[in-house]
């Protein structure tokens, strides 16, 4: 049985006064019953939780369900231990105080001499090897071992019997790893420091149970169990164990009950436990479930029109929104220009391909062009070819031209289908492959960017550091010479000195100053060089404007060139990412809550589909409210929910701005729904007129001649 913090862990007893149809909750691998879902809850948490130990292998780390399968696998390998070493294998475990270590160690010692004795092994005589046979095995006072040996002929018969050491023998390996002997002991015992067989398992190979005398007054027997008494301990030994206790723990030996080590977040959503230090999470809101379509078409729904408007181009179909999409479905007089169009799409992408469905349409010698009146004879000519019998019962209304009868059900499984074999051509494929590539290229090309960007960072924070040395040495000479030579001044271009009331110019007086300055001036190129910058001694200007002045305009200057730069930086960023949204591949969703349920974003629909676990039940999210509480809701200490809030709030700005598009068109459209029932009947505004009716008026503007 799996162990918890190292011992047994007790399984809930039965509910009391249980009836025979009383519906209770019960646990699969435990077979424990709960009445109330929050006890069976609990401990279901609990026993997901990583916190349980193998009993027989002694692994850790462990599910309860993972231990079990554990202590299953071990078990059946320590049934399989031989039975001529069974016997003398427990006489050495009965009431041993060593460790597992040690007592593995000492059990394989003892089995191996005993694997010795009437067995044919080779020994040394004569400084040679010859075959012998091991019939008795000698131990002294101080544990040294000997072999009392008949020595064989070549015939095998024996010739003479001696005694040698047991330096003197070939080692004979045991069938069994000092692992599996690990396993065997914590099997066949229910305790360690003594360690005791369990009752079966001794009377079965007749171990005795009687405890020995130096063991006696440290134990008793508790149940039928044996446990070690307990006695107050005078301060010495207190102290002694006290210092023992800090020396393992130093150590990392094990000790009875491991420290608990803190919880490293994030992990599996399920296991996550409310804490105190938790931040307040908003109660997270119900998601919307008005589709016109039946719950169970939502899924299809989404994908034909998610297709639809990522491979548009592709297909010469101008874009359609999902609303208008759904009220063409669900609409049943006569058949719509939408729909058609969306068929005629598809069908005439299959008839490119040159695949099965065009070999099919040349059989019947029809002619390769779509039109508003055939367009139900190529799809009959599709449904015929697929041969399912679910959406071949639909080509009789067809063929009557009674398309727009079929039920919303019937016409998304045609889409489907359409839309399945639309992906597995060729062009579908090729342009996939195009769109691969160009991503990898662009991927590549914005990796580069950002190498020289980081490149030109590090060579300009060389240059600072350079000018910053050269200040430092110029700052030096400056004050080396002004204690020299006093005032300097300015005269015609020049630097002059004023020196004992004489004047002289700088150029005159080079070759004196070159000397003082020589050190200096050698260190300074020096370093310029090292640097590979272009040294620039700072002076003062003409016009009684100082260096601090200068500085603050170049410093200025940088800013602006910097807030430039990172704009720039910025507007390539998203340069990058419009252009690798364009090259789509296919539409991944945002991420799964801890229910496992599933969120969906499309680019163009402002809302955020809910997909349960079970894909039975949909719902969506639309106003910006709904979208904080739902991110508010998420607990990032579990792994799907961190991954689900990093995604929502890195696309927050794009699904906000399609939020408020999508209401500011719901808002007008309910505006001019309410300005239409103000008028009287005689002025009132044709249907086409209502944007609620937009799909009725949808026209194929990249419909190809």
């Amino acid at each position: 049985m799996p162990l918890f913090k190292r011992k047994t862990f007790p399984l809930a007893e039965l509910p009391n006064d249980l009836e025979p149809h009383e519906l209770v909750y019960q646990v699969r691998f435990t077979e424990e019953i709960f009445r109330g879902y929050d006890e069976y809850l609990n401990r279901i948490n609990l026993y997901r939780q990583r916190v349980w130990m193998c009993k027989v292998s002694g692994k850790t780390n462990l599910t309860y369900e993972e231990a079990l399968l554990s202590e299953e696998r071990a078990t059946e390998k320590v049934h399989q231990f031989p039975k001529e070493l069974m016997e003398p294998a427990l006489q050495i475990i009965q009431y041993s105080m060593l460790s597992l270590k040690d007592l593995s160690d000492m059990v394989a010692e003892k089995l191996q001499e005993r694997l010795y004795v009437g067995a044919e092994i080779y020994g040394r005589k004569d400084n040679d090897m010859y075959p012998c046979i091991v019939s008795k095995i000698i131990e002294d006072d101080v544990g040294k071992i000997e072999y009392e040996v008949a020595w064989l002929d070549k015939n095998k018969e024996v010739i003479e019997t001696s005694v040698i050491n047991g330096e003197d023998v070939i080692q004979k390996k045991l069938p069994f790893s000092r692992k599996f002997l690990k396993s065997f002991i914590r099997e066949s015992t229910y305790r360690s420091a003594p360690w005791v067989l369990h009752d079966k398992l001794a009377q079965s190979y007749g171990i005795s149970k009687n405890v020995p005398e130096n063991l006696r007054s440290k134990v008793s027997f508790k149940d039928g169990l044996l446990v070690c008494n307990k006695r107050r301990k005078n301060g010495e030994e207190a102290k002694h164990d006290l210092e023992n206790c800090k020396r393992k723990k130093v150590d990392g030996s094990e000790g009875d009950e491991p420290v608990e080590e803190p919880i490293k977040y994030p992990i599996d959503d399920l296991l996550v436990q409310p804490d105190a230090d938790d931040p307040v999470f908003t109660d997270r809101p119900s998601p919307s479930r008005d589709f016109n379509v039946p719950m169970e078409c939502v899924g299809d729904l989404l994908m034909v029109w998610d297709f639809c408007s990522s491979f548009g181009r592709l297909l010469h179909l101008w874009p359609f929104s999902l609303e208008d999409f759904e009220n063409a479905i669900c609409h049943k007089k006569g058949n719509l220009v939408l729909l058609v169009e969306t068929h005629s799409a598809l069908l005439r992408l299959l008839i490119k391909d040159n695949g099965v469905y065009f070999s099919a349409v040349r059989e019947r010698n029809r002619k390769l062009r779509i039109t508003l009146i055939t367009w139900t004879e190529f799809l009959c000519d599709f449904l015929e070819m697929i041969n399912i019998p679910e959406l071949c019962a639909y080509i009789a209304t067809i063929k009557r031209g009674h398309y727009g009868l079929l039920d919303a059900h019937a016409k998304l499984g045609i889409f489907r289908e359409l839309v399945n074999h639309a992906l597995e051509t060729n062009i579908v494929r090729e342009k996939l492959d195009k769109f691969v590539e160009q991503r990898q290229a662009l991927g590549a090309t914005r990796r580069e960017e950002a190498l020289e960007e980081a490149r030109k960072k590090r060579k300009e924070k060389e240059r600072l550091r350079a000018e910053s040395d050269v200040d430092q040495v110029m700052d030096l000479e400056s004050k080396g010479s002004a204690s020299e030579n006093g005032n300097h001044i300015r005269q015609n271009g020049d630097i002059v000195k004023k020196r004992n009331g004489e004047i002289r110019s700088s150029r005159e007086d080079s070759a004196s100053e070159k000397s003082g300055s020589k050190q200096v001036d050698t260190a300074q190129k020096k370093m310029a060089r090292k640097q590979k910058v272009e040294v620039k001694v700072p002076t003062p200007n003409g016009n009684g404007k100082d260096l601090s002045e200068k500085e603050a305009l170049e410093r200025s200057r940088d800013d602006r060139k910097e807030v430039i730069g990172q704009s720039s930086k910025e507007r390539r960023r998203e340069y990058y990412e419009r252009e690798i949204e364009k090259r789509f591949i296919r539409t991944n969703s945002l991420g799964k809550d801890r229910n496992h349920n599933r969120y969906w974003w499309f680019q163009r629909d402002g809302r955020i589909f809910v997909e349960s676990s079970d894909s039975k039940q949909w719902g969506y999210y639309s106003s910006k409210e709904e979208l904080y509480l739902l991110t508010g809701s998420l607990n990032c200490k579990g792994e799907r929910e961190r991954a689900l809030k990093k995604q929502l709030e890195k696309f927050s700005s794009r699904i906000c701005l399609e939020i408020e598009k999508r209401s500011k068109d719901l808002a007008q459209r309910v505006a001019l729904e309410e300005a239409v029932l103000r008028r009287s009947s005689r002025v009132r505004a044709p249907p086409r007129k209502n944007p609620a009716n937009a799909f009725l008026e949808y026209v194929n503007k990249w419909k190809e001649d």
